[in-house]
């Protein structure tokens, strides 16, 4: 029996027990061994969206139309997302290695059909809150032990260099057999504990996940790219292509939209390092002017820019904004349709953020009713007088419509962010 058969075995029975235990209860907890996805090279061609789903059942007689274990972020099952707590009554034990060290979630990539890489959280402050030195060396040791061994080499030291957009530190592996990086933010070893990140990948691998390995990391698309993106049909001027993630139960709306368009871009950043930047909280959120200011220092040395084209002042009205925050002309109506159209037309999506609860949506199904929150605009239609838009909360939130009247109405903010590289 092969380790993902064994794997398999394991899990069911673990789950089953543990159901079986449960039965009745308003809790329940199961084991979700991630080794799958370190059977290498065999993973990289033995691994497909089907595999994934009979991989990892429901356990007996859990009635639920939803995969516990974890779901697709995109319906053409391109990238699946695994957390500690995918539902209120259901905690999971996420696991890899033998089951030696635990992590916090998994973002899992295939590629025409077959598994392209997978980046896995092994700490981060926003959904584990803290954890001792000890316990972090253990995880870091743990994962490079393991890396050498699967990928029969010798890692490559990383060391941050911000001027060449390299905000992490870790070691690098590339073998025949795969590649692999294990990074963590700057003082993490001296104490400044923020995240532990794991990336294991083909050796063809591209976009964000190939990024990571580069000595350089800026974005690997070119501007005069962008408009191949834009899809046209019935009205409607649409961006495909831009990836989804699940921001969960934290307050990163900002943070995770933001990572959604540096993957867009090609730039391997996720929402837990741009917390850190932004100094974002899991239950308070991000200001957007946190996250601009924190924007404005980076931006550079990945080969983007970043632009607020609009913020509220104090007499209610959204004004122009400069590059040091000062108000300038009035943001209008006029001034909105206008810019969402010139952006989207170059296949560059907006960051908008939005004060929820001030006009209707059709159909409600936002997880958060009321109060701040970020979106991604992709796209308008002139026929219908509707934007099209984008949350961060997985499969089934990828376009969304709402009117642009409203849209305008309950606007608190238009960002741009895009390469500069053409």
């Amino acid at each position: 029996m092969n380790s993902l058969s064994r794997s398999l075995t394991y899990l069911v029975a673990i789950a089953s027990l543990q159901f079986g235990s449960l039965l009745g209860a308003k809790e329940f907890r199961f084991l979700c061994d991630l080794d799958l996805l370190f059977d290498i090279p065999g993973c990289f061609t033995a691994l497909t969206p089907d595999r994934l789903e009979e991989h990892f059942p429901n356990p007996e007689g859990f009635k639920s139309d939803q995969n516990i274990f974890f779901n697709w972020l995109t319906t053409d099952r391109s990238r699946a997302h695994f957390a500690r707590k995918p539902f209120g009554n259901v905690t999971l034990e996420l696991r890899i290695f033998e089951q030696k060290v635990r992590i916090e979630e998994a973002i899992v990539d295939f590629q025409d059909g077959t598994f392209l890489g997978a980046t896995l959280s092994v700490y981060n402050r926003g959904d584990a809150r803290d954890i001792s030195q000890e316990e972090f060396d253990l995880r870091y040791k743990e994962c490079g032990r393991q890396l050498s061994t699967r990928l029969g080499v010798r890692p490559f030291t990383k060391k941050a260099n911000p001027s060449h957009g390299l905000l992490t530190e870790g070691y690098t592996w590339t073998s025949e057999l795969g590649m692999a990086i294990l990074e963590h933010n700057p003082g993490a070893q001296d104490g400044d504990i923020e995240f532990l990140r794991l990336r294991v990948m083909r050796r063809d691998a591209r976009g964000p996940l190939g990024a990571a390995m580069r000595a350089r990391s800026s974005a690997s698309v070119r501007l005069s790219a962008l408009p191949a993106n834009v899809k046209h049909q019935e009205g409607a001027c649409i961006i495909s292509g831009i990836p989804m993630v699940d921001q969960g139960a934290k307050g990163y709306c900002v943070v995770a939209s933001t990572q959604r368009l540096f993957e867009y871009y090609g730039i391997p950043c996720d929402m837990h390092q741009l917390a850190q930047i932004a100094g974002s909280d899991a239950a308070a959120g991000t200001s957007p002017i946190a996250m601009a200011e924190g924007l404005k220092k980076i931006v550079y040395r990945f080969k983007t820019r970043f632009k607020i084209l609009c913020l509220p002042y104090s007499d209610g009205r959204l004004r122009e904004v400069d590059h040091d925050f000062r108000p300038g002309d009035t943001f209008d109506r006029k001034a909105f349709s206008k810019e969402i159209r010139r952006y989207i037309d170059d296949g560059i999506p907006l960051l908008w953020s939005l004060q929820l609860g001030r006009v209707p949506e059709v159909p409600p199904t936002a997880p958060q009713t009321s109060g701040g929150h970020m979106r991604i605009i992709t796209g308008y239609n002139d026929d219908t007088g509707d934007l099209y838009f984008s949350d961060s909360w997985g499969a089934g939130h990828e376009r969304k419509r709402m009117s642009e009247d409203n849209a305008f109405l309950a606007t608190t903010g238009l960002y741009v962010l895009h390469p500069t590289v053409r």
